[in-house]
């Protein structure tokens, strides 16, 4: 049965490859039908292992047998695990459901359909390896299921550039991944996790020299493992690959950002929490990098003017959350939120997708307005998602938002205070660009062409079933699962999690003052009411103040992402291709290949030959000195000492005489 949970999606993307082109519209049904099946054997895992506190193993066979090390195709089944399952099964259901009708006038929709199926197989494989090499398998899927994905309209040069952005900023993570398993096949001798994790303890004494320096190797192991996770989770540094993600169809986005890709970093911390818990030094960095990634995500998204990019923003922005929450120790925490976000941000996709496949494809907001009449359902859809998003109280997102403040406030360090502010400022950012969406989108006046304006109209029941769903876990998903995730006292993670226990703060919030705790929600209402004040009353001021120098600075420079692409294209791209065709291609290929190569021999051929020919004088002095010079080189080339046989020679002429 665990098998099918994960076999399920591949027979939709075989039968989507295979029959598909036959089936045409039928190919949809048929990869949503076998979605759907793996997520009621994932609903019936989580019942049989998450609720009892098990753990099962599903042993496939044997992969890797070189002296020692052994490798074998292996399932792990435990709370963790089967959590991720029911999200990842049930976002990519309903994504795969409302692909059906916004996909419809595509021409290739099977293999759109066999792509998504493609990236849930390899998501769940990810996360239910049971070593370290065969979660790599599934991490490499999903980074090349989401280039197909990312790049599915590829007659688009955007499309095509976004891809492979995409590709390579996540291996710069996955580089930094491998060297984190190479270096346990080096320590443990092994990839399987309970036996690294049971080994952990007894390798804290063992260091590791880099550059001259030493560091514990638990230390570097987290490290790389942590950088590896900042390529897929898109935290600060590795993050500019997700706004340009976009490009993709929405479902797509919906797909990758809510509950499967993006998530992958922060669940891969959460499984080497073993790992994690004895290196103090990378909970203190994961902590103050994803605390500094909601902030500037956060405030990127304040002025954007793509709907789908100041979403994909907030997702950035949430993961950062997810991240310090687990450099705080509070892997349940950022659980708890992983799974919140999960819906309400496919909410999110999906509401934009809707309303971008109304308006004929339009996705900036400046073209837009007034939409609440025409598209009430979809108005709706985004204010909860919005509100979820934001910390609404008694929604989804407040409960798991809220706690992970509380807990970076209640751990009384350096990095658990900054997290805290920084936090804050986010959650103010956060509020107030959600509420720009909604003005801007379905408040203000109408903005758009008159034509797109009288043709907007709502989707059928294929686009409005999966978006009434996910409104409603949205609601209360957070109410329903706050005490079975992060309860006190629950034993719902068992093994899965290990936190030590001086780490522990879940009980220390209990104690800090009411007005810490109310903070985060007074900052978000602020947001909200500085948002639509500014809109919808000083707008024309907010104009004259774009005019000014100062604040036309720093509206650019949150426009313009933090000059982030503009820094890596000059300071990286720029020098590197520089670089490449100074030495790489003028010297090495024009130079040394080209010269040793058959270019450069044709080359010198002809250069001898023309050399050679000169000789030819037509003087027999000439040729005999050449024939001369020709036979003393050749005696003296075949005699080694025929010099001596010339000097002994000429003495014993000499003497004779």
């Amino acid at each position: 049965m665990y098998l099918l949970i994960i076999f399920f999606p591949f027979l939709g993307f075989l039968c989507s490859v295979l029959v598909g082109r036959f089936l045409s519209y039928g190919v949809g049904i048929i990869c949503t039908t076998c979605i759907f099946l793996s997520f009621i054997l994932s609903l019936y895992s989580l019942y049989e292992i998450g609720f009892s506190g098990g753990v099962a193993i599903v042993e496939v066979g044997q992969w890797i047998h070189s002296d020692t090390l052994n490798i074998n195709w292996g399932f792990c089944f435990d709370s963790l695990t089967c959590t991720m399952l029911v999200v990842v099964t049930f976002i990519s259901v309903l994504v795969h459901l409302y692909s059906i009708e916004y996909m419809e006038q595509d021409p290739h929709l099977p293999r759109f359909m066999s792509y998504l199926s493609l990236f849930t197989f390899f998501m769940l494989v990810l996360i239910t390896a049971n070593n370290f090499l065969q979660m790599f398998v599934g991490w490499e899927g999903v980074g090349l299921s989401s280039y197909l994905l990312i790049n599915f309209w590829f007659t688009r040069v955007q499309a095509n550039k976004s891809a492979i952005k995409a590709m390579l900023v996540n291996r710069v993570g996955d580089f930094f991944l491998l060297l984190a398993i190479f270096t346990i096949i080096f320590l443990f001798n092994s990839l399987d996790y309970d036996i690294v994790f049971s080994l952990v303890p007894l390798t804290l004494d063992y260091r590791i020299v880099l550059g001259g320096f030493q560091s514990p190797i638990i230390d570097f192991i987290c490290l790389c493992i942590f950088f590896g996770a900042m390529g897929k989770s898109a935290q600060l540094g590795l993050h500019t690959w997700l706004p340009d993600a976009m490009e993709g169809p929405t479902p797509v986005s919906a797909l990758i950002h809510a509950a499967t890709m993006v998530t992958a970093g922060v669940f891969l911390i959460t499984r080497c929490s073993y790992l994690f818990e004895f290196s103090i030094f990378s909970l203190q960095l994961i902590s103050i990098v994803g605390s500094l990634t909601a902030f500037f995500a956060a405030t990127t998204g304040l002025f954007q003017n793509d709907i789908k990019k100041v979403i994909a923003y907030s997702t950035c922005s949430q993961l950062g959350y997810m991240m310090f929450a687990c450099g705080l120790s509070s892997y349940e925490v950022g659980m708890f939120h992983l799974s919140n976000h999960a819906f309400f941000k496919a909410l999110l996709f999906l509401g934009s997708g809707s309303v971008i496949h109304a308006v004929s494809d339009e996705q900036d907001m400046r073209k837009l307005g007034g939409l609440k009449n025409v598209l009430p359902f979809s108005y709706a859809i985004m204010l909860i998602g919005s509100l979820a998003l934001i910390g609404f109280p008694f929604l989804s997102g407040f409960y798991s938002k809220d706690i992970i403040l509380e807990i970076s406030f209640a751990k009384y360090t350096l990095q658990g205070h900054f997290s805290y502010a920084l936090g804050c400022m986010a959650a103010f950012a956060t509020a107030f660009y959600s509420t720009r969406v909604l003005f801007l989108v379905f408040l203000s006046n109408p903005n758009g062409n008159k034509n797109v304006l009288v043709n907007v109209h709502e989707g059928t029941w294929k686009m409005t079933l999966p978006l009434f769903v996910l409104c409603f876990m949205s609601i209360f998903i957070g109410f329903l699962s706050k005490d079975l995730f992060i309860g006190f006292g629950t034993s719902y993670w068992g093994s899965s999690i290990f936190v030590l226990p001086y780490n522990y703060v879940l009980s220390d919030i209990e104690f800090i003052s009411i007005y810490f705790k109310l903070l985060p929600l007074f900052v978000t209402i602020c947001g909200v009411l500085a948002s639509y004040w500014l809109y919808r009353f000083g707008l024309n001021n907010f104009l004259d103040l774009k005019k000014n120098k100062n604040f036309k600075f720093i509206y650019t420079f949150f426009n313009k992402k933090w000059y982030f692409d503009r820094f890596y294209n000059q300071f990286f791209s720029q020098n590197i291709l520089s670089f490449s065709l100074d030495y790489s291609y003028k010297s090495l290929d024009r130079g040394v290949l080209e010269f040793l190569g058959p270019y450069g021999l044709v080359s010198n051929i002809k250069f001898c030959g023309l050399k050679i020919q000169t000789l030819q004088t037509g003087f027999i002095l000439d040729y005999l000195f050449y024939i001369v010079f020709s036979i003393i080189v050749i005696l003296f080339v075949s005699f080694k000492y025929f010099w001596l046989v010339i000097l002994s020679l000429f003495f014993y002429l000499i003497f004779n005489k």
